[in-house]
């Protein structure tokens, strides 16, 4: 007997409901016998007939060839989810036929929700959807309120779906995921919907709506909500805060007695620990914590959830194999429970007989051989969903004296100051904590939020900063969830709190700003310039420039963050970060112009042969800036300057150009409630601060090769174009190798570079052996010296620093000092602002250094500066 006839078999032996569908369709055995599809039904009929007819051929075509294993378990849940989008379709075109006759079914769309929405309807289940409509579009009589005529419609159509007779039913229909199901209308105006899901939902809801597509009606109006409510299910701030709901869910459900039985006969293969919910929990929450970040992971299919996780590393490879081969056996079986009399049920009978006979459909030898298949997936999954519960730690005394005994326990000092932050967290001091969720939340991550503060450099100081992060945060919830949920980011946090004043100061900005490190590629370098042009640009091409600067401000401050926590974990070379800090910057410098320049190009038109070209010098032109660098700029136009452009507002070119760069700069530059971008320095264009903002390539080459000071030159020698065309970029390079090329004097050289640095050191004293930028033999007397011989040598010119040293002939001893020094610098502006270090924050700096002790790294710095000031060329500028 092959195994069409077993299942055939089968379903006669075990399946009554089967059985009665085989004795009325025959066709349809003989259908699958052949491999064939059934076919449609009479259109003739009257809707409902017909919708009943086609649900018991569907029924019986999908069961057998489910049982025979012919079509797999996604084809089946697709095709029985493909029927119920059919028939809410054509039900609801006759809602309209008897409601508004003649008009088309527009204005009113249905949403799927739960295993609808996914493709994964099982055998005999209901289906969730939610009606909405326009008022403004959706046809009526001219005596009925949009409202009356949509709840017509949807009465109409839940009789079709719902009404039994001889020959059964369409589908089960279940409203209560609607908004407030008890108290409105079962169809639900459109922007009343919206509000409600930008406001008042529930967070199960969102995990609901994961799963939510428009599967009938007037589907664009259905997809138009759908994208308008995205910002409600997927949040861009990592959301651990919806977890701690979900928990709580869980929990509840667990609670009920069903759920607390030990597996066996009576199990329910849905709510049951370890079961079906658990599988599709687990995913959702990774999918909810994560998706608002990676599109990627919005799939609404459990499996196909699993799958996305998993190649993202999100979960484990060996947990999404045993979540999906656990939810196979499952959804299997669970339709094997179904088919036996057409019945919604998930829970494996408790008596022997009915048990031995879902085994046997199933095709096993007995109901002992049904539990042994499906125990160890319980025993696994239960496990994997149980690795979710947070940590709750022991309660923080609330009496003054118990707290200042957990505080001496700790080993806190100063325990007066810790206890007065404890008490004005506890009394709701800022709003940020008054909530009964945000106190709650408070609770549970103080134990071991203390316990780090205690461990850490200096506690005082990071616990102060922490208080100025939760009086800027709007809530901190969110906050707190994520500590509790995830330890390291706890440690990472007081650790930045307590060694980086920049960090922190961005941090008390944006507490979201934590969510990032958790995805491991945010501690990784960054890509080249153009990929972070990409991962930058507005993904709308007509995006104005508030949504461009916003989404800029955002990703940049988020990278930027990311690349100094870098730096205080010692994971990545200074050097590198730094090098990363100007890809970035030159990339943010390239969106945002671009951006500029559309819009102004929409108004004012182009000035032909002219195109606007940004020179970086400075640590921007060198490819390596800290933490905090501001950006060296010089704006240059190519083409006449007497060109005039051709839009409806036509300017001058040296007009037009100027305007143009004030905007790029203010748009670089605004403060806004998340800080300044970048701060853009201009000093050093033609003339300084009395000379125009942007000049023309010609005049910006007149003025270099006649009239410019030789400090103004020996800037140029780090000078690069970081936009404009790749022909405007060959021009400024011809016109700075004409300014290189020029003979010059090397004594007024050294005496001009002598005179500069001399007013550097009476303006700007280094403030300690650490200062490596301004002590004697520190870095400006390196990129003093290397400027110095390159205009010498005449004709060359080299905008990396430690590139720059070679060519100019320099030394490897004098390369290894700019590059010590370079890592130091780099890390040195990120820690603590005063000059003598906490040993924690020496920690960080001797790894960058990679010297042994402190003693060592002071001598080898100094030994440097020596190597610095012994060159022949250094009394240029040491004096």
């Amino acid at each position: 007997m092959d195994k069409i006839e077993q299942a055939i078999f089968r379903a006669q032996a075990h399946s009554p409901y089967l059985r009665a569908l085989i004795a009325q369709f025959p066709d349809i055995v003989e259908m699958v016998r052949a491999g064939a599809a059934p076919g449609g039904l009479d259109a003739k009929l009257p809707v409902p007939k017909r919708l009943r007819m086609a649900k018991r051929r569907l029924a019986l075509h999908v069961g057998l060839a489910d049982l025979a294993g012919i079509m797999s378990l996604e084809v089946v849940m697709r095709q029985l989810s493909d029927f119920a989008d059919a028939a809410l379709d054509v039900a609801l075109e006759a809602a309209f036929a008897a409601v508004v006759p003649g008009q088309p079914p527009q204005g009113f769309a249905i949403l799927a929700l739960g295993k609808q929405g996914s493709h994964e309807l099982n055998y005999s289940s209901d289906i969730d959807p939610i009606f909405i409509f326009d008022p403004e579009t959706l046809p009526r009589r001219s005596k009925d309120e949009p409202i009356e005529t949509a709840i017509r419609i949807a009465r109409h159509l839940l009789d079709t779906m719902q009404t039994r007779d001889a020959d059964g039913y369409v589908l089960r229909v279940d409203m209560r995921l609607r908004p407030y199901p008890e108290a409105t209308a079962l169809a639900v105006p459109l922007e009343a919907a919206i509000r409600y899901y930008e406001s008042a939902a529930e967070p199960w809801e969102r995990a609901a709506f994961i799963r939510a597509r428009a599967c009938a009606g007037d589907v664009a109006l259905g997809q138009n909500f759908l994208q308008v409510i995205q910002p409600f299910i997927w949040r861009r701030a990592l959301d651990f805060g919806v977890r701690t709901e979900i928990d709580a869910i869980v929990s509840r459900i667990r609670d009920h007695a069903e759920d607390r039985q030990a597996f066996g006969p009576g199990f329910d293969l849905k709510r049951g620990h370890g079961g079906i919910r658990e599988v599709e929990f687990y995913a959702q929450i990774h999918q909810l914590i994560h998706g608002g970040r990676d599109p990627a992971l919005r799939v609404g299919a459990t499996l196909d959830a699993l799958a996305v996780l998993e190649r993202a590393g999100r979960i484990a490879p060996d947990e999404a194999a045993r979540l999906a081969a656990a939810y196979r056996i499952y959804r299997s079986i669970e339709h094997r429970l179904q088919m036996v009399n057409d019945q919604q049920t998930h829970r494996l009978p408790l008596d022997e007989a009915a048990l031995e006979n879902v085994a046997h459909l199933h095709g096993l030898k007995s109901g002992a051989a049904l539990l042994e298949l499906l125990a160890p997936h319980v025993d696994a999954v239960g496990a994997i969903f149980d690795t979710m519960t947070p940590r709750t730690p022991g309660a923080f005394p609330r009496d003054g004296a118990h707290i200042e005994q957990a505080l001496k326990a700790l080993g806190f000092k100063q325990r007066g100051d810790v206890a007065r932050r404890i008490s004005g967290w506890r009394s709701g001091k800022y709003r940020t904590v008054r909530s009964a969720a945000a106190r709650a939340g408070l609770e549970a991550v103080l134990p071991a939020l203390l316990k780090a503060f205690a461990a850490c450099a200096a506690p005082l100081t990071a616990i102060n900063r922490f208080d100025q992060m939760l009086e800027g945060l709007p809530s901190a919830v969110n906050l707190f969830a994520l500590l509790n949920a995830q330890p390291p980011l706890l440690d990472m946090l007081v650790r930045i709190l307590s060694l980086a004043p920049a960090l922190s100061e961005e941090l008390a900005r944006r507490a979201n700003l934590l969510d990032g490190l958790i995805d491991a590629s945010a501690l990784a370098p960054l890509p080249d310039v153009a990929a972070l042009v990409a991962a930058l640009a507005h993904p709308d091409v007509q995006a104005d420039l508030e949504m461009v600067l916003e989404r800029v401000r955002l990703l940049v401050g988020e990278k930027r963050f990311a690349l100094g926590v870098q730096i205080i974990l010692g994971i990545s070379d200074p050097l590198e970060v730094a090098r990363g800090y100007a890809r970035l910057a030159e990339a943010a410098v390239h969106v945002i112009t671009a951006c500029v320049v559309r819009g102004y190009e929409q108004v004012h038109g182009r000035v032909a042969g002219s195109e606007l070209l940004i020179l970086a010098l400075g640590r921007l032109g060198g490819g390596e800036l800290t933490h905090k660098s501001d950006l060296d700029l010089v704006f240059i136009f190519t083409g006449d300057y007497r060109g005039t452009s051709d839009g409806r507002q036509p300017l001058g070119a040296m007009h037009y150009f100027n305007r143009l760069t004030q905007r790029v700069i203010a748009a670089l530059s605004v403060a806004t409630a998340s800080g300044r971008l970048y701060e853009v320095d201009t000093r050093l264009r033609p003339s300084g601060p009395d000379g125009e903002l942007c000049v023309s390539l010609a005049g910006f080459s007149d003025y270099h090769l006649g009239e410019a000071w030789t400090w103004e030159t020996m800037a140029l020698t780090r000078a690069r174009a970081i936009y404009g065309t790749q022909a405007a970029r060959a021009q400024a390079d011809a016109a700075l190798d004409a300014v290189f090329a020029q003979p010059r004097d090397p004594e007024k050289i050294q005496a001009d570079a002598t005179e500069m640095r001399a007013m550097i050191t009476e303006n700007k004293a280094a403030s300690g052996p650490l200062d490596v930028k301004l002590h004697a033999g520190g870095l400006v007397d390196i990129e003093f010296l290397v400027a110095t011989r390159l205009l010498i040598q005449g004709g060359r010119r080299e905008p990396d620093l430690h590139r720059s040293i070679s060519l100019a002939g320099l030394g490897e001893e004098l390369g290894a000092a700019c590059t010590l020094m370079t890592r130091l610098l780099i890390v040195l502006r990120l820690l603590e602002s005063d000059t003598t270090l906490s040993r924690a924050a020496r920690c960080v700096v001797l790894n960058a250094s990679g010297a042994n002790s402190w003693p060592a790294l002071l001598k080898r710095l100094e030994a440097a500066y020596q190597r610095v000031r012994a060159d022949p060329g250094a009394s240029l500028t040491s004096g």
